[in-house]
């Protein structure tokens, strides 16, 4: 007997599952965020010099593309600073900020949620109000008042970005909350006597994580551009310390005679908002019921 009727005969009535192929796009985008995490992760062994490490003789060293030297390999800043590893630090201090700040306010949002969702009534308009104000106001404002007001400290500052975005988690708990403990399986446990907390984080809490997932891949590339905004103003991160939004403010006073310390940094803030975007919007099809099957 032939291999193929062999194959054929041990097929039958066992049809075999399509692979999943994930868009090309899908995974260039994944493999530079992992790249984005091994540098986040391992800048300081990655790094060839400190990013503090100043050589006046060195100053505007082009890239080892534009006729540089291999010691530097993305040339050097208008302080003599290397560039490459004053790149790798910027990442991990911006995608730290980025990531405290969108978890700060992911929690806040979410707890708020829960609460407006539980007691409704006064607590619930009283949230809602306080999430109407917070987005009526351009947040660069309030960003700008609370740093005159405290100061700009690394710690203080990733806290200041925690108070974005949390509105838009607490509206979204709130409604999908309220979905939820009108179905079976939360009405049931209620019934049962179990309390509310652990209805809320055994049985409802794991139901609505996928909602929040896509909300935070969704806010956590607006926290990168708002750190940037404001360290390219002089706000934000300051120096010692580096950021992406620095290093672009920086290098725009040198566009015409070195242009690489700024692109090279806008060019990182460019594909790690866009590839965090383009994840998020993918997840969220994989998880949306209505866009199952459709080739999505």
């Amino acid at each position: 007997m032939s291999s193929a009727l062999l194959w054929r005969k041990k097929t039958i009535g066992h049809p075999v599952k399509a692979e999943k192929r994930y868009p090309i796009i899908v995974v260039l985008t994944m493999a530079f965020l992992l790249a984005i995490f091994v540098v986040f992760c391992l800048a300081d062994v990655i790094a060839p010099y400190d990013y503090r490490t100043q050589s006046l003789r060195q100053r505007l060293m082009p890239p080892v593309f534009l006729g540089g030297t291999n010691a530097h390999l993305l040339g050097t800043d208008e302080l003599g600073r290397d560039i490459l590893s004053r790149l790798l630090y910027a990442i991990r201090f911006s995608i730290l900020v980025a990531l405290g700040g969108t978890t700060i306010g992911a929690l806040i949002g979410t707890i708020l949620g829960f609460l407006a969702a539980h007691f409704r009534g006064f607590v619930e308009e009283l949230i809602m109000m306080l999430a109407d104000v917070q987005a009526s106001l351009p947040f660069m404002l309030i960003a700008l008042a609370l740093i005159a007001a405290f100061g700009g400290s690394f710690v203080l500052f990733i806290l200041i970005m925690g108070f974005y975005g949390w509105e838009v988690f607490a509206r979204l708990t709130r409604g999908v909350v309220i979905s939820a403990k009108e179905q079976g399986y939360a009405t049931a446990m209620i019934a049962l006597g179990a309390p509310p907390l652990y209805v809320y984080t055994r049985h409802i809490l794991p139901n609505i994580l996928s909602v929040l997932v896509v909300q935070f891949t969704l806010n956590f590339p607006q926290v990168i551009l708002l750190e940037t905004s404001l360290s390219f103003l002089g706000l934000g991160i300051r120096p010692p310390l580096t950021s992406l939004g620095q290093m672009l403010g920086a290098g725009r006073a040198y566009l015409t005679t070195a242009w690489w310390i700024a692109v090279l940094p806008g060019m990182v803030i460019f594909l790690t908002t866009m590839s965090i975007s383009i994840l998020g919007d993918w997840i969220r099809d994989q998880l949306d019921p209505t866009l199952r099957g459709t080739g999505s």
